[in-house]
């Protein structure tokens, strides 16, 4: 059986916030007696940039990938050098989750090209014989819920055969007539998005109605600014020819992790969009775009 490292913290869903206090402790499981050289923690945060290989070329990004925005380091040394006795020990540990000078912390976050992570990092050093230990877990940081609640109209929207853009020979498109409204596009990250939509007449039949969530990711570099579109996640409302006049929901929940609260700072931007598809049987596509702004 070998040397095992773990880390536990004391909050199960390990959420904190800024001035919060991350507290926990590390698991040393061993079968026997092991010598070491000292057990360290290291608290940090970071913001990982990659530029996209669409705006820059594929060598270029290798190169060009803009340096990581530190946001948040603490080191500790919870045990000095020492031995291990046979079995489970328990080294407990805390430190305050503060940024470092003139940073701020952001929502922690995972896209395509940024990644907003915080990671505690715990190792046995040993001698030059052994390896050291490593253990690495990730920690989520959420802004402060905002006090004051946002307000924001209903957004109604018509989609048509005359609202369309992007069309060659609007001739040869069939006659639809599609109404619907979002409830806000102001959204708690904490709410669901809701609205509803309605098919009032359609010459070819429908095949599916998509919810579409799409990050938009902004990342600064020498050379200017990269911006790409991905999506997060599709959520089919209406499958086949819905009936006329009868209003479909509109329900999505935003996933942890993948959304955050939008943020806009000098290096990088994280935006989000929401997309309404209507498909017909012939597979073509019409969308509505919505960009939304997230808070906490």
């Amino acid at each position: 059986m070998a040397l095992n490292l773990d880390i536990q913290l004391k909050r199960s869903n390990k959420v904190y916030r800024e001035g919060d206090t991350i507290a926990g402790v590390v698991i040393i499981d061993t079968p026997t007696d092991i010598k070491h050289e000292g057990v360290f923690m290291t608290i940090e945060g970071t913001v990982d940039l990659q530029i996209s290989t669409q705006n820059v070329g594929a060598f270029d990004a290798f190169y060009n990938s803009v340096k990581p925005v530190q946001l948040m380091m603490c080191s500790l040394e919870i045990a000095r050098a020492g031995r291990f006795p046979s079995g489970t020990t328990e080294i407990p540990f805390e430190a305050p989750v503060i940024p470092l000078l003139n940073k701020v912390l952001y929502e922690s976050y995972h896209g395509v090209f940024i990644n907003v992570q915080y990671l505690l990092k715990a190792v046995i050093k040993r001698n030059f014989l052994n390896k050291d230990i490593h253990k690495t877990l990730e920690f989520v940081v959420e802004n402060t819920p905002c006090l004051n609640v946002l307000s924001s109209k209903v957004d109604k929207f018509v989609i048509n055969q005359n609202t369309l853009a992007n069309v060659n020979d609007s001739s040869i498109i069939p006659k639809f007539h599609i109404v619907g409204s979002i409830d806000s596009v102001l959204c708690s990250i904490m709410q669901p998005f809701t609205g509803e939509v309605k098919i009032e007449h359609s010459d070819i039949p429908i095949k599916s109605i998509d919810v579409q969530l799409v990050r938009v990711e902004t990342c600064g570099c020498a050379e200017g600014f990269s911006k790409d579109a991905t999506e997060i996640q599709n959520i089919q409302i209406a499958e086949g020819n819905v009936s006329t006049g009868i209003s479909i929901p509109i329900y999505m929940i935003f996933p942890r992790l993948f959304s955050c609260s939008t943020t806009k700072t000098a290096n990088f931007k994280i935006e989000f969009e929401v997309n309404i598809s209507v498909i017909f049987v012939d597979d073509h596509l019409v969308t509505e775009n919505f960009p939304i702004t997230l808070y906490r």
